[in-house]
């Protein structure tokens, strides 16, 4: 296994509760591409330090040169991935807030069984397998030239420290098959092209990879009545729970439900 690569057998997506409707509803993950994170350093090719050419590299071009053909290699990686975001954790206050103001939903994934529906069948390269988050300060960022690492995952999978709460694993698709792409209930082409790279991946996966789904202290009864039947439709075994205040801690409980 790869040193970067995710030993969690299940793995969280935390949603809004339209989010995790469409999940449910359709079976599938959302992959989206890497430029547009809310976080801009997010997959930059930034991240690598390209500046150090040797002078064998040049070859009769200058160092800017080499400079500039590496890491536009690397930009357009970035414009080519398409990456699903998942976390090790159901529980983190800071994660339930940000996506949810804690009256969504989160999903449970059992990576073992999504692994294998995920293929090359959905894009040129299909990481089906969950590779960890590092979190890094920039100033660490690896010399291009010197440095032997693999620097495609480190571009995809390294954040700064402020985002280590997220306890973040992905997947990720090169170059996305057409079959995967949907448009989002929003997009539409009345005002002109739609750009490609607002456009999500949306791989099906089957029910039995839903292992367990988490309701949000402050969710609508309502809203959660309709979550836990369209989940038990696709797999009638998945564990359902509600999310509690722990009353002694600054913590959430999840309790079973019945």
């Amino acid at each position: 296994m790869n040193h970067n690569q995710s030993g969690n057998s299940i793995l969280y997506k935390y949603l809004d509760i339209n989010g995790a409707k469409m999940m449910l509803y359709y079976s599938d993950l959302q992959f989206t591409n890497a430029t547009k994170f809310n976080d801009p350093f997010d997959c930059h090719p930034s991240l690598i330090d390209f500046s150090k050419v040797p002078l064998e590299r040049c070859k009769g071009w200058t160092p800017d040169i080499i400079e500039l053909l590496e890491s536009d290699r690397y930009r357009r990686y970035r414009e080519r991935a398409w990456v699903c975001c998942l976390s090790k954790v159901f529980d983190s206050l800071l994660m339930w807030s940000y996506y949810n103001s804690h009256k969504g939903v989160c999903i449970g994934l059992n990576m073992e069984k999504v692994a294998k529906h995920l293929n090359v069948s959905h894009g040129m390269v299909v990481a089906n397998s969950g590779y960890e988050v590092q979190y890094r300060d920039i100033i660490e960022k690896p010399d291009y030239f010197q440095d032997e690492i693999d620097f495609y995952h480190y571009q995809m999978c390294t954040k700064g420290k402020d985002w280590k709460h997220e306890q973040e694993v992905r997947m990720f698709i090169l170059d996305p098959s057409p079959s995967s792409m949907k448009l989002l209930p929003n997009q539409d082409d009345k005002n002109g092209p739609i750009d490609w790279k607002e456009v999500r991946a949306f791989p099906e996966i089957g029910g039995e990879c839903f292992e367990s789904i988490y309701l949000g202290v402050n969710m609508d009864k309502n809203e959660a009545e309709k979550i836990i039947k369209t989940a038990k439709t696709f797999n009638p075994d998945i564990k359902i729970y509600q999310m509690e205040i722990n009353s002694n801690a600054f913590r959430l409980d999840a309790k079973r439900k019945k």
